[in-house]
């Protein structure tokens, strides 16, 4: 029997999962279309690292919209599928900035540090980038940013979409880093030369933490 849908113990208790959650699930049952990713995977982003270990925070836009691309990590795909152009450009950033990058599209290694890649959307039906973008997902995401700030965390707000979540961090000794998207529409314009991975760990560096081992498990 195939597991059903579970929401993380550790992140049960956001208001999203009273107060929009119900409804949000319905509409999704009553979707004719393939929706992205499978079921089993939408919640993924939370199931690596309860709210208060989360170190760094990057937020997506919505899924993948191609079969076999989306997995419930934002930018994130199966080490045998090629990288979709926004991980590519994000790979390049990395080279250029650290000299080096994965060897897969794989973020897990990521997740499992404390880095929460979340979509800002958690659904996307097949083919139709954005179809839902008003479903309501966005409750979530604002209660994720301003659970995960209670304590410092990095925030890497990468494009228009992200930085519009920018209030819902609450004060705090953040570090917040805004650029352009890694899209292939938009990385000339600012994603590219930001640097932002050694600049998150020089962060944890001058904190006495631990630094993210961005290219592989530590």
């Amino acid at each position: 029997m195939a597991r059903s849908l579970q929401i993380p113990d550790a992140w049960s208790l956001l208001p999203f999962f009273t107060s929009h959650w119900p409804a949000l699930k319905t509409k999704l049952a009553a979707e004719t279309r393939t929706i992205l990713p499978p079921e089993i995977q939408r919640f993924a982003a939370f199931e690596h690292t309860a709210p208060q270990d989360i170190r760094v925070v990057i937020l997506g836009q919505d899924p993948y919209p191609t079969p076999g691309h989306a997995n419930g990590l934002a930018f994130s795909v199966a080490p045998d599928v090629p990288l979709p152009r926004s991980l590519a450009n994000i790979y390049r950033e990395m080279e250029d900035d650290l000299g080096a990058r994965p060897k897969t599209g794989d973020l897990s290694h990521l997740a499992a540090q404390g880095v929460l890649l979340l979509n800002t959307c958690l659904s996307v039906p097949a083919g139709n980038p954005g179809a839902h973008a008003k479903l309501g997902w966005s409750h979530l995401t604002r209660d994720v940013l301003a659970e995960v700030s209670r304590h410092n965390c990095a925030f890497l707000l990468w494009g228009n979409h992200a930085q519009s979540f920018r209030g819902d961090i609450r004060s705090g000794n953040h570090l917040v880093l805004e650029t352009a998207h890694p899209s292939p529409l938009s990385a000339r314009r600012g994603f590219f030369g930001a640097r932002p991975f050694s600049r998150v760990n020089a962060w944890f560096q001058t904190r006495g933490e631990t630094p993210i081992n961005w290219i592989a498990a530590p």
